[in-house]
């Protein structure tokens, strides 16, 4: 694993160089064709995250939902597709089971820690009877709160349903906003003549709104994409381009580094990372727009 700040200058520096020279233009007609794949969560937004335990009652600020699902092989977790002003909006003591099916939401699952079907998830849902709309409020304000003033804020929310408990187990939410530079990144890599995609497990209407931000067409946009689906997208990819960078930052990104060319792990957010994430990291990462001269790299070898 190589940390991008180790690198000599001369290689971090390189994708700067050949955009600012002019001379990008002939240097892209002799070099290897590359796609890079970006995570949503924590690798192109910074994410605040609140999740409530349904079970006790508690809030649980700034949790990471991907490790907490992960943390038990009988958790799935599920985003669903609704706007928040609906979930605002619903009588609070509303049980969200019979919010669910009296607006017909639809799901995706994000992450499991389990080979499951989506029937099998829906019939948990839809016979729940405890968690409560106050639930998704609660949670909803929470997040919003901490990114109201951002230029552009993507809020979700979604739901940890528990398989062997049979009942909706954690609410979530989360708001997320562009990291600075993650707008420079995906111009600087469309000047290199590399294009980026989104593959993650948030809402797809949530991810088009970042892609018109970041300048990503929305056909590059993978939403609600489990970590399987995350690496069958890198494994297409790389029928069609000579190398595939996958960036991530967790572990519902690691079968997707794991069978992309090149394996990128972020630290802009947290610092704290799973020992297999480190292990499957070719190169790591504290700012977005190193990922440049890692392609200039690449592109140059």
């Amino acid at each position: 694993m190589i940390i991008s700040s180790e690198l000599p200058a001369t290689a971090t520096d390189q994708a700067h160089h050949y955009l600012n020279s002019g001379t990008h233009h002939a240097y892209l007609k002799n070099s290897m064709k590359i796609a890079v794949v970006f995570d949503s969560a924590g690798t192109l937004l910074y994410t605040y995250r609140q999740a409530i335990d349904v079970i006790h009652n508690q809030s649980l600020p700034g949790v990471e939902t991907t490790m907490l699902t992960c943390s038990n092989p009988d958790r799935i977790l599920c985003v669903i597709h609704i706007h928040s002003r609906d979930i605002m909006d619903a009588p609070g003591d509303e049980l969200a089971s019979s919010f669910i099916k009296r607006n017909n939401v639809a799901f995706g699952i994000a992450c499991a820690g389990r080979v499951i079907t989506t029937d099998s998830v829906i019939a948990v849902i839809h016979a729940d009877r405890y968690a409560k709309m106050h639930h998704f409020q609660e949670s909803l304000i929470h997040v919003w709160q901490q990114a109201k003033n951002e230029e552009i804020v993507a809020v979700n929310s979604g739901l940890i349903v528990n398989i062997a408990l049979s009942r909706i187990e954690f609410v979530v939410s989360a708001a997320g906003y562009p990291f600075r530079g993650a707008r420079e990144t995906i111009t600087g890599l469309h000047r290199m003549g590399v294009p980026a995609f989104i593959a993650s497990g948030d809402r797809e209407a949530k991810l088009e709104k970042i892609a018109d931000y970041l300048g990503i067409p929305h056909e590059r946009v993978f939403g609600v994409a489990t970590p399987s689906i995350k690496a069958q997208i890198v494994t297409d990819l790389r029928d069609e381009y000579d190398q595939v960078l996958m960036v991530g930052d967790s572990v519902n990104d690691l079968k997707a580094m794991k069978v992309a060319d090149i394996a990128v792990l972020t630290m802009q957010q947290c610092a704290v990372k799973h020992q297999s994430l480190i292990e499957a990291a070719d190169y790591t990462i504290t700012d977005l727009q190193e990922v440049l001269g890692i392609v200039a790299e690449r592109q140059s070898s």
